[in-house]
């Protein structure tokens, strides 16, 4: 088991953001010292680590936030066991780490946790749901005088025919501990495998919409928990977002009805941090229609918008394909200033 010292702002959201490195009280320092020793014993495994899902918006910080992390495997580890500690969706460690066997890697390997982002090309505020990459973005409003930030959650997403809507919301409401009306269409797939669904569902272990929704503008579709961790960061829902338990109960209890949500289809983004020129590539989603065709003219286009804010760059195509080829879901150095 790994363990951290960190405070867990998304578990523990009635405690503030402190750092008693540069405060000066005693008392204070005591006390804060005493805040840090207990989430060190409570907080437990480093699936807390608000370091790799939390960053800081400053107002010349670029388009790229976060760093790539490493960790080791333990002893019968698999990486669905990875993501649910430190909070990944599967796809994007599987993306992010070919070489390692998903259901048995070697103890002692080295896996890359996808902490690092290149941001959407959306707009800086309240919900963008990316589903190429499933993963959902929120840019919780700041007090006057504070710093912005965004949140990085793994979800996930649309399967086949069931595909998530690309559409401009909004959260409409929120239900703890919601029942299940399964439609139609959803309980005659369960039924042609044998598996007979009632027309309601309780609230319960064997709920799969979890402890919490978020309701959307968009009949049918919410934002949601899940009965079941394994599936986060996977293309396997009827069209919702589903997120780790801990996640959306987190969103559920701060996010304001009217907040806008922006559900996008961006396999490539490109984007500027300190000078150089960042690709990041995703696979496509399956069932996407198109997908190598539009190959270069999506890419040059996240390029040549990203180019704009440099005109001067200079982009070395040859990485630029190289990274495409790859589609390891990592921000990639592209380009570079003059």
């Amino acid at each position: 088991m790994r363990w951290i010292l960190a405070l867990p702002l998304r578990y523990y959201p009635e405690y503030p953001a402190i750092d008693v490195l540069v405060m000066s009280n005693d008392t204070f320092l005591k006390k804060a010292f005493g805040l840090w020793l207990m989430v060190f014993l409570l907080a437990g495994p480093a699936r807390s680590m608000e370091r790799l899902h939390v960053f800081a918006l400053a107002s010349d910080a670029g388009d790229v936030v976060g760093e790539l992390q490493q960790v080791t495997v333990s002893d019968h580890e698999t990486l669905i066991d990875i993501g649910r500690e430190y909070m990944f969706g599967y796809d994007a460690l599987r993306a992010a780490n070919p070489d390692i066997d998903a259901w048995a890697p070697q103890q002692g390997a080295v896996v890359t946790l996808p902490a690092q982002h290149v941001l959407p090309a959306a707009p800086r505020k309240g919900i963008v749901v990316n589903v190429s990459e499933k993963r959902l973005y929120y840019y919780p409003p700041a007090a006057r005088g504070q710093t912005l930030t965004v949140e990085v959650y793994p979800i996930s997403v649309g399967r086949g025919d069931w595909s998530t809507p690309l559409e401009v919301t909004k959260v409409t409401g929120r239900v703890k501990n919601p029942d299940w009306y399964p439609p139609a269409s959803v309980r005659e797939e369960h039924a042609a495998r044998g598996d007979i669904l009632p027309t309601k569902v309780p609230a319960g272990p064997d709920n799969p919409l979890g402890q919490y929704i978020l309701r959307l503008g968009i009949p049918s579709y919410f934002i949601h928990g899940t009965n079941r961790e394994n599936g986060i960061g996977m293309q396997v829902t009827h069209g919702c977002i589903r997120m780790y338990p801990a996640d959306i109960e987190s969103l559920a209890l701060r996010v304001k009805n009217d907040t806008p949500v922006y559900i996008i289809n961006q396999r490539y983004k490109a984007g500027w941090k300190e000078g150089v020129l960042y690709l990041e590539v995703h696979p496509p989603l399956e069932g996407s229609e198109g997908a190598v065709d539009q190959t270069s003219r999506t890419i040059t286009t996240a390029l040549a918008e990203a180019k704009k804010k440099v005109p001067e760059a200079v982009i070395d195509w040859d990485e630029v394909w190289r990274v495409q080829a790859l589609q390891r879901g990592l921000p990639t150095p592209v380009g570079h200033t003059l």
